[in-house]
């Protein structure tokens, strides 16, 4: 079986929750897919699929077949060196062989390649990279590249824009008109001429047909796919109202033209449209902050010489020129100059960050003051910023949870209405007689109310209600430097209840010293002993053995080279240094070693309550030394503890240290729950305990060492795992590793979480009242079209309102 691919398609033309449930139901039904979620707000379809099984092209067709299109961008790129026909044909294979790639075609006329592509499976500057690596050179351009799929967008906005403007044109006339003639602001002679009936329908009509097209359209697709959205709904009731005063216009039955209800309804959800797709370009904000970060040129230096480059032509090994006040172009490692560079875009830390040779540089970010050479280590999809941005989008384009409820309902929510419609019109026609001195005929004011149900209701506020939150929160999360790859531990993140930290690397600085040495049984000096132990030490990639060196090397040591080494996890290492067999370790190695260490516990008792960790240095069977190593409390740690809580969170430490040590530093930090001398294979078992008792549990751990610990919490927060943010096995990354950082997170999931509840209630709040009230006769169809668009528009601005988040541990 092939490894499941995944990809996401831009899908234009979608209005409400039924447009998501019909494309989502099209994509499932290609053979091969195993997940796929639409999203309304992005407006986009995330799949996951065997390749072996399903392309793009069945995708496409798909999405298609459903009434819906795939924004498609466009790109005309020179070509330099295209010498003769078998040229054309290797670019032209090579070009519509690669996936997202629709259609290319390459002339050797012009010398261009023309090629139509998925913008969200393969961008310009990877296209540009594929001819490059074919043999090809490009021509230069001063024009930025097009963010394809924005601009498809944008064209789509506009399009909508002018059909409001050309049904403004010819509803307000009309509805000036009508209402004029109503209330009898017009001259009998003129109110009443036969004419007038005529050119209400000669206004009303460029509207219904023209403006309207596309809920006719959309609205035949749906129930062709066997299910019915907004669109039904409209061009259902405004039909009714037309179509009926074209039958009174004819002469066929007596009675009140309604041609400026069916005008006003379509102008108006037109412009609630517009409002609404201009209200969710807000949502992506943050999407496109980060895609503004990325420079378009970088200056490398070629042959000893320093040129500028497009950002696409830097490779990995290019030494980069960075000058004071420019964006660094890629991912890299500093090889001469110093300087500090504000990282505040990418980890929302404010203070810049000192880089000196060695230190890594992020792309994207900020060289603020001197000047800068450093090694290019990622390029393209690999930099810190690329997977960020691509891991953003994954994030807005899944489902959360919560949303299945409105998916459910929404489901068979047009379908209800249509038949609530039926039942007015039966009630208000059949059961209800007229008042004295009503001067409208039973059929009217049944038909009334009937159109009033039709578009009253409003899937799409329910459709919207999660994923616009959704996309913000996620949004603001990147721009605080939290990265949550799912929409479900953005909602589970603030279900919270405990908080358990692991300590090395994240309560810690994960840089311990050595801060005694005591002698047991041994001859020598200090420094002898540290000799051998950081002998066996140099071979062990423990944050405590790393000390003991660098220890050692702080006084100058000559290390021996260890034989035979060993290391025993959460227990300690062993080897023969010099001739002699040196253990190095907890009590637990000493004693499965059968090694009596009770003449030290005064010292090792005295060390750790004093914070340390002891370690116990055996030397040919017998206990020889015991060396105190501690580790500093990270700035922020005590401020973030006291946060969580004021949250009215459970705060629990989880180490490998014993038990002594453990609660020393629990004492420092006001800690609750304390797990000690734990195995790192043993933490999950230790989150399973505290979920058994009932706890939602938060995992903040390093992403690597705690990686199943990570996956059994509720949630998995990993911190500080610098540069590889695309390895981190956790659903949420903290870019900046500062712990501070695990309340914002928290208190960001609850505010998305409430805002997605509000959104919710007003949804199903909006059409629990109103569709009885329009059944009712209480509402006019024209003042029930404006409601409609109005719900759709609050749900959107109401998340927007989380882009004013603060948050201050």
């Amino acid at each position: 079986m092939s490894d499941q691919k995944h990809l996401t398609l831009p899908i234009l033309g979608m209005t409400c929750a039924n447009c998501v449930a019909t494309v989502e139901r099209n994509l499932k039904r290609v053979d091969g897919v195993e997940a796929a979620n639409v999203n309304l707000a992005s407006e986009r379809a995330a799949v996951t699929y065997d390749p072996d099984k399903a392309n793009l092209d069945d995708f496409i067709k798909r999405v298609q077949g459903a009434g819906y299109q795939v924004a498609i961008g466009e790109a005309s790129l020179g070509i330099k060196n295209l010498t003769d026909a078998s040229d054309v044909l290797r670019l032209d294979k090579v070009l519509n062989a690669q996936e997202g790639v629709i259609e290319a075609q390459v002339s050797l006329a012009t010398e261009r390649a023309l090629i139509k592509y998925v913008p969200t499976v393969i961008s310009q500057n990877e296209l540009r990279q594929l001819i490059r690596s074919s043999g090809f050179d490009l021509l230069e351009t001063d024009r930025p590249l097009e963010d394809a799929e924005a601009s498809a967008r944008k064209q789509d906005i506009a399009q909508q824009k002018r059909l409001l403007w050309i049904g403004l044109i010819f509803t307000v006339p009309l509805f000036i008109l009508s209402m004029s003639r109503d209330f009898g602001l017009l001259p009998m002679s003129f109110a009443h001429a036969p004419w007038m009936n005529y050119l209400f329908w000669a206004l009303a009509t460029p509207v219904q047909f023209y403006v309207g097209w596309q809920y006719f359209a959309n609205g035949f697709k749906s129930l062709r796919n066997g299910s019915a959205n907004m669109d039904v709904l409209v061009a259902l009731g405004s039909s009714t109202a037309y179509f009926y005063s074209i039958f009174i216009t004819l002469g066929f039955i007596p009675g009140h033209v309604f041609f400026e209800t069916s005008a006003v309804i379509i102008t108006l959800v037109k412009l609630g449209k517009f409002l609404e797709a201009k209200a969710k370009g807000g949502a992506s904000d943050a999407i496109r902050k980060l895609m503004d970060l990325r420079p378009r040129t970088a200056y490398v230096v070629r042959d000893g010489i320093e040129v500028e480059v497009n950002i696409d032509e830097v490779v990995v090994g290019d030494l980069v020129l960075v000058h004071p006040g420019e964006q660094i172009p890629v991912d890299g490692v500093v090889v001469d100059g110093r300087s500090s560079v504000d990282e505040s875009m990418l980890t929302g830390e404010s203070l810049p960050v000192e880089k000196t040779p060695g230190e890594p540089l992020i792309g994207g970010t900020i060289n603020k003051m001197g000047l800068l050479k450093f090694e290019a280590t990622k390029v393209g999809k690999e930099t810190v910023l690329a997977q960020i941005i691509k891991l953003v989008e994954e994030a807005q384009s899944s489902k959360a949870p919560i949303q299945n409820l409105a998916d459910k309902i929404s489901a068979i929510f047009v379908p209800a209405v249509i038949v609530i419609a039926a039942i007015t019109f039966l009630i208000w026609y059949f059961l209800i007689p007229l008042s004295p001195g009503t001067d409208v005929s039973l059929f009217t004011r049944a038909l009334i109310n009937t159109v009033a149900v039709l578009v009253i209701a409003c899937p799409c506020a329910m459709g919207l209600a999660t994923p616009t939150a959704v996309m913000v929160g996620t949004g603001k999360g990147a721009e605080m430097g939290i990265l949550i790859k799912k929409s479900e531990s953005l909602e589970r993140a603030g279900q919270i209840t405990t908080v358990v930290l692991d300590k090395t690397g994240t309560i810690t600085r994960g840089q311990p010293a050595v801060t005694r040495v005591i002698l047991i049984e041994f001859a020598g000096s200090e420094d002898d002993m540290l000799r051998l132990v950081a002998s066996v030490e140099k071979r062990s990639e423990h944050p405590l053995g790393e000390a003991i060196t660098a220890e050692a090397n702080a006084r100058g040591l000559t290390l021996s080279e260890p034989l035979g080494f060993s290391a025993v996890a959460g227990h300690g290492v062993q080897a023969e240094v010099d001739g002699r067999q040196v253990l190095v370790g907890n009590r637990r190695l000493m004693r499965n070693q059968a090694i009596e260490i009770e003449s030290a516990e005064d010292d090792i008792r005295e060390l750790e309550e004093d914070g340390n960790t002891a370690l116990l240095v055996s030397l040919d069977g017998r206990l020889s030394a015991v060396i105190g190593v501690a580790d500093t409390i990270k700035e922020g740690s005590q401020a973030a503890i006291d946060t969580l809580h004021a949250m009215g969170l459970q705060v629990a430490m989880v180490t490998g240290d014993n038990l002594r040590t453990a609660h020393a530093i629990a004492r420092q930090l006001n800690i609750d729950t304390v797990l000690a001398e734990v195995l790192p294979g043993d933490k999950a078992a230790e989150i399973k305990k505290l979920q058994a008792e009932g706890h939602t549990v938060a995992m903040v751990g390093d992403g690597i060492n705690d990686a199943p610990a990570l996956a059994q919490a509720d949630i998995g927060i990993a911190i500080g795992t610098g540069t590889d943010i695309a390895m981190a096995s956790a659903p949420v990354v903290l870019i900046s590793g500062d712990l501070r950082a695990v309340p914002k997170t928290i208190a960001l999931s609850r505010k998305t979480l409430k805002t997605i509840k509000q959104n919710l209630f007003w949804a199903f709040f909006y059409n629990i009242i109103l569709i009885p009230a329009a059944a009712a006769g209480w509402l006019n169809p024209m003042l029930a079209a404006g409601a409609m668009s109005f719900s759709s528009i609050f749900v959107v601005t109401n998340s927007l309102r989380l882009k004013r988040f603060r948050f201050d541990a």
